[in-house]
C-alpha cells in the first residue's frame, strides 16, 4: 500500500493505492474551481489496468452527488448515479453507449487515472505514442462523457498527456505515479 498527496493549486487528493494484480484505491479530495467541493472515490481496475469500477461520491454547500461506474470482464459499461440538492447541470451519471469502446476511467481533476494506461503501455520506459478513448468524469459533477486522450513518451519518466486542445508533459515517479502534472497537481515527497 501506498499513500499519495497531491497538492493542487485549488484544492488537495489523498490516496490510498496498491499495484498488486491490478490497481485499487480510495482517496479523497477537496477542491474550490468551479465551487468548493469534496469528493470521496473508490477505484479497481482489472489485473491487465483497465477499469473495473469507479465509486465516486462529491458534496458541497447544499448539494451531493453519487455514481457508480462499472466495466464487466467483456468490456461493457454501467453507469448509475443520484444527485440531491441546487447544483447546476451537468446531471451526474452519462449514457455508456458513448463511451463504449473505452477501456479507462478518467476522474477530472485527478492526477490518479494517468496511471492506469501509462503502466499498461510501458509508456515511463518505451517509446511510442497511444491514442485512447476515455470514460471522463467531471468533477464536481460526476457527469461521464466519452474523452478522446493521447499519451506519448517523451524520454523515462516523462510522458505527454493531449486532450482536445489541451497539453502537459507530466513526470512520473518509479513506480508510475504522477509526479508533477503543470497545471494541476504535485506530488508531496
Amino acid at each position: 500500500m501506498r499513500s499519495l498527496v497531491w497538492m493542487k493549486e485549488a484544492g488537495a487528493e489523498y490516496a490510498d493505492v496498491e499495484l498488486i494484480e491490478g490497481l485499487s484505491a480510495t482517496g479523497v479530495a477537496i477542491g474550490a474551481e468551479p465551487m468548493p467541493y469534496r469528493l470521496e472515490y473508490s477505484l479497481r481496475t482489472f489485473p491487465d489496468l483497465t477499469t473495473e469500477a469507479l465509486t465516486a461520491w462529491s458534496s458541497g454547500e447544499g448539494w451531493w452527488r453519487s455514481l457508480e461506474l462499472r466495466r464487466s470482464a467483456d468490456g461493457r459499461w454501467s453507469c448509475e448515479a443520484q444527485a440531491d440538492g441546487e447544483l447546476e447541470e451537468p446531471l451526474p451519471g452519462g449514457e455508456p453507449r458513448r463511451f463504449a469502446d473505452a477501456l479507462d476511467c478518467d476522474l477530472g481533476l485527478s492526477p490518479l487515472t494517468n496511471t492506469m494506461p501509462v503502466l499498461r503501455h510501458h509508456l515511463l520506459k518505451v517509446p511510442g505514442r497511444v491514442d485512447f478513448v476515455m470514460a471522463w468524469v467531471s468533477m464536481p459533477y460526476l457527469s461521464v462523457v466519452r474523452d478522446e486522450q493521447r499519451y506519448t513518451h517523451v524520454r523515462p519518466g516523462h510522458v505527454r498527456y493531449e486532450s482536445e486542445g489541451f497539453e502537459a508533459e507530466l513526470s512520473f515517479s518509479s513506480d508510475g505515479f504522477v509526479a508533477d502534472y503543470p497545471g494541476l497537481a504535485r506530488c508531496v515527497p
